[in-house]
Order: C-alpha cells, then sequence, then structure tokens
C-alpha cells in the first residue's frame, strides 16, 4: 500500500509532459515509453471505473454529484492499493472542497507536485483542446464555476478560474509540494527536471536524467501522436501535442484579448512573473496602487 503523490495542474499545462517525463525515468528505457501506456504508471482521479467500483451498483450518471463527492475519499483509499510504494495520480481539480469533500484526501498523501503555465498560452492550448474561440476560452479561464466531465468515462473535474487553481495549489507554501512553472522546465529542463527527480528522493546519474528529459521531448511525444494516436486527445482537436512552446500568445492573441486576461488574472501572474512589461498598464489602477503600497 503506497501514499498518493498528486500530479497536478490547470487543463493544458504541462501534466501529460510531467507524467511521461516521470515514467521515462522510472522505466529507464532506452527508447520512449509509448504515451498511451502512461495509465499504467499514473493513475488519473476522474476516471469513472474507480468511482463505479465503490457505487454499490448505482449507474454514475444517476448519481447526484454529492453522492459521486461521497465516494471520492473512499476512491482514493483504493488508488493507494495499486503500488506498494508510492502512487501517482493525475489531476485536474482546484485544491480545495467540492459538495463538503475534499477533493483531494490529505489522509492517504504524501506530497505532489504542480505545474502552472502562462494563462496566455494556455488560453490558446484550451481554444483547441475543447474546439472553442479564443474569446470563449479567455471566459473559460475566467470562470470560477468551470468544471468538464460527468460522463461514462470521467466523473466531474472541478477546475475553476484559472486564478482560483493556482492561488489553491500554490498559496500555501509546503516541503510536501513542489511548484515548477512550465516555461522554465521548457528553457531549463535539466536543471528543472532534476530538481522533480530530487524532491521524489532520486538521484539519477546525468545519462539517466537527460535520457529520460529526452525520451519525454515535445518532438518525442508528438511524433508518438501521429504514429500511434494519443487516447487522451479530445474528439475536438485535431492532436494532443500541437506546439508546446512558451510565448505563442505574441502571434496568436490580439491586445484586447491580452489586456483582458491580464485583467482576469493579474493577482497571480503577478506573483509567478507572468505580466509582459509592455502589458503592465493592463492591471487594474486599483491592484497597482496596491502593489505600490506595499
Amino acid at each position: 500500500m503506497g501514499a498518493l503523490i498528486w500530479l497536478a495542474s490547470y487543463p493544458k499545462s504541462g501534466n501529460t509532459w510531467m507524467r511521461s517525463f516521470l515514467h521515462n525515468l522510472f522505466r529507464n528505457s532506452h527508447e520512449p515509453v509509448d504515451i498511451n501506456d502512461i495509465t499504467d504508471f499514473c493513475i488519473g482521479d476522474s476516471g469513472a471505473q474507480w468511482y463505479a467500483r465503490r457505487a454499490g451498483g448505482r449507474i454514475l450518471k444517476d448519481m447526484t454529484p454529492e453522492e459521486i463527492s461521497a465516494l471520492r475519499p473512499l476512491v482514493h483509499r483504493d488508488f493507494t492499493t495499486v503500488f506498494p510504494d508510492s502512487v501517482f495520480v493525475k489531476t485536474h481539480n482546484f485544491l480545495g472542497e467540492w459538495h463538503g469533500v475534499p477533493l483531494h484526501t490529505m489522509e492517504v498523501t504524501a506530497g505532489g507536485i504542480y505545474v502552472l503555465r502562462n494563462p496566455l498560452d494556455v488560453a490558446i492550448s484550451v481554444s483547441h483542446h475543447f474546439g472553442e474561440t479564443i474569446d470563449e476560452a479567455i471566459e473559460h479561464l475566467a470562470n470560477d464555476k468551470m468544471c468538464t466531465g460527468g460522463n461514462e468515462t470521467h466523473v466531474l473535474e472541478v477546475h475553476r478560474s484559472w486564478s482560483t487553481h493556482v492561488k489553491s495549489w500554490t498559496e500555501h507554501p509546503s516541503p510536501q509540494l513542489l511548484v515548477l512553472r512550465y516555461e522554465d522546465l521548457l528553457h531549463k529542463p535539466r536543471k528543472y527536471f532534476k530538481q522533480v527527480a530530487n524532491f521524489l528522493g532520486l538521484k539519477p546519474s546525468t545519462e539517466r536524467l537527460e535520457r529520460a528529459i529526452r525520451n519525454s521531448s515535445f518532438k518525442t511525444l508528438k511524433a508518438i501522436e501521429q504514429k500511434k494516436g494519443f487516447k487522451e486527445r479530445s474528439k475536438r482537436s485535431e492532436s494532443f501535442f500541437r506546439e508546446g512552446r512558451s510565448d505563442q500568445w505574441r502571434e496568436v492573441l490580439t491586445p484586447d484579448q491580452v489586456r483582458r486576461i491580464i485583467r482576469d488574472h493579474h493577482e497571480q501572474m503577478e506573483r509567478f512573473g507572468y505580466i509582459p512589461d509592455d502589458y503592465r498598464d493592463a492591471i487594474p489602477e486599483e491592484a497597482r496602487v496596491k502593489v505600490k503600497a506595499g
């Protein structure tokens, strides 16, 4: 029986990349691990099959959100039986409660890794993944009631807004939680993926670390998807792995769209260095005054 390690992120922020890196690191294969085998390594916390086992014969779609929520602590305890050591669990849920029940059961948790990404780029990826326009994606990121799932394969995931999600996971620093920016993983992979390994108590050789980074690179993952497909790809998108780079927003978003995102999320964007110098005037005046006073 093992304790849970949550691999958490807002959607389209690097969760699959992190899972692939860890899978390749632990497997230590010379060839890249098939991304479609990633569920053999990491459990998805919204998988309906886990809840169906605890539903007592009831059909999940006929159950209320309150009834589904009541099953969550039982499901999380079931997760601990999958592997004898640490059990990695993917989650897109914000860190909080849903219908009075924690979305993450701390009694069976050992720690977590949280990856966040610039919302200016997240908006673009979200638009492609969910088949939305950019403007709809911007509204999506700002929606503090945002949930997905609730179908035959996944119970509801409670994302809330990008800002609420980020704040919930990062507001209270803990030695059991490693917080990483997508952009740092992208631009300094050796430094930050080594930090991931060390956080998990691992000290891989330079060769093993670099091989895991190489075998989970965007180029590699995209090539695997093109050859074999990827079962986590949304039916609304042509591919799951699309660009995999930072600062796409400068080529895609209009100035007005950039300003809308900054107005919606300036507090958390400021915390993580995501507000561009040439758009600092988009921060609401009252917030700018507060920063100066602080």
